[in-house]
């Protein structure tokens, strides 16, 4: 026997509850599922900011915002005039959610805990009749002429409409390719570089603010604070670079150079500097006077790999210790020998092909009445509630546009 539905959402994530919640309040006298494979839903809401839940950010030009998606930036421009920050925070504030922005742009409920925007989805959720089915695993996807068998681990469906919001779900990626789906091969996205190299071995938790990166024998260069860790190197500048190299990195299998300038100044006009610095302060200590805005461990660091030992005072410095130190400074070598997952907010590059995905609705190019919204299609984000948004701007015209086909 199949329970049959009029709408059926696969993924009880961000984008399922917020779609199915949106469907039911627009269309009272539709039946709507969710079917959720775990004993409870909304797992990536739990966790995402520490726990606090980065809902979106504060950016309200799409041609901006758009500007975050290594994959996607173009299909989601129009996406983005029809939902998107701006509607988000009303969205939660007419439901009783306020947002706050903090300094760095990201936007969290002011009650600080992501436990706000479960229970206002599972309050939502119930308030407007949607059947939520926990433990309900798809085994099989089928299209009918009119719409979708589908076999669970609990029992069969049918339904007209379909929306599968599943995120980084392998299992429903091998189903919609059997449905005639391609599939762009999962790889990492937001992660963090593994380096092990004594200048900064002993320095954990030292944040450099505004560095440059290049990864070398690639066009991959990101900028921002840098935060050294006790297994590598983390914070924006390198997040963006995983983001936006994840194919290119994984193709090297983690393994490869970085460059970085912590000062961004080039290296002559360094060294003139450093120059100066040898007239201006001859008596002083050179690991003991730090410059250019850095770091105190940093700096002493740079200058003991520059061969300038710790005793040493401006004034003995020769040709070859500036210039060693100057390279330090303005272009340091460092080799990357893997990756670490960002906090648990485990992020892919991968999907649905985007060829084959109508951004006016989100429907599929290849099967009528089906329809995706958040990371199961090949978007993904830098890091500052970016992934959220797309998860809410896709379940909505989702939302709208399955009603009206």
């Amino acid at each position: 026997m199949f329970n049959h539905k009029d709408i059926i959402i696969v993924g009880g994530g961000a984008a399922g509850f917020f779609a199915a919640i949106n469907i039911a309040e627009q269309h009272p006298e539709l039946s709507v599922a969710l079917l959720e494979r775990g004993k409870e839903g909304l797992q990536k809401v739990k966790i995402s900011g520490g726990g606090r839940c980065n809902v979106t950010h504060a950016e309200f030009i799409p041609s901006e915002l758009v500007l975050n998606y290594p994959r996607g930036e173009k299909e989601l421009l129009g996406p983005f005039h029809s939902f998107m920050t701006g509607d988000t925070i009303a969205w939660f504030e007419e439901r009783g959610v306020e947002l706050k922005i903090e300094e760095d742009g990201r936007m969290f409920p002011v009650s600080n805990s992501s436990q706000t925007i479960i229970d206002c989805f599972l309050h939502e959720a119930e308030k407007h009749k949607v059947e939520v089915l926990y433990n309900h695993s798809v085994k099989s996807i089928e299209a009918l002429e009119h719409g979708f068998k589908i076999e669970t681990s609990q029992g069969g469906f049918q339904s007209e409409k379909l929306l599968i919001t599943t995120g980084s779900n392998p299992k429903i990626w091998n189903l919609l390719e059997d449905l005639g789906h391609t599939i762009i091969q999962p790889v990492p996205s937001l992660f963090t570089f593994d380096i092990k190299d004594k200048r900064i071995k002993d320095i954990p938790g030292v944040v450099a603010q505004n560095v440059e990166i290049k990864v070398v024998g690639t066009d991959l260069e990101s900028n921002g604070p840098l935060l050294i860790t006790h297994v590598g190197m983390s914070a924006p500048a390198i997040l963006k670079l995983s983001a936006f190299g994840a194919v290119e990195l994984a193709k090297l299998n983690y393994n490869f150079k970085i460059e970085i300038n912590f000062i961004q100044l080039d290296f002559e006009t360094c060294l003139n500097q450093l120059k100066d610095y040898k007239q201006e302060f001859a008596k002083k200590t050179v690991v003991k006077l730090t410059q250019f805005n850095l770091p105190k461990r940093l700096w002493k660091q740079l200058v003991l790999a520059s061969d300038i030992e710790d005793f040493k005072r401006w004034a003995d410095l020769n040709k070859q210790q500036l210039e060693a130190l100057a390279n330090q400074l303005t272009s340091a070598v460092f080799q990357v020998t893997g990756k670490s997952t960002f906090k648990d907010e485990f992020v892919t590059a991968g999907g649905v092909d985007l060829k084959e995905v109508n951004f006016k609705t989100f429907e599929s190019k290849r099967i009528p009445n089906l329809y995706f919204a958040g990371e199961v299609i090949n978007v993904d984000a830098v890091t500052g509630g970016f992934n959220f948004q797309n998860a809410w701007t896709g379940a909505y015209i989702a939302s709208v546009s399955i009603m009206l086909h």
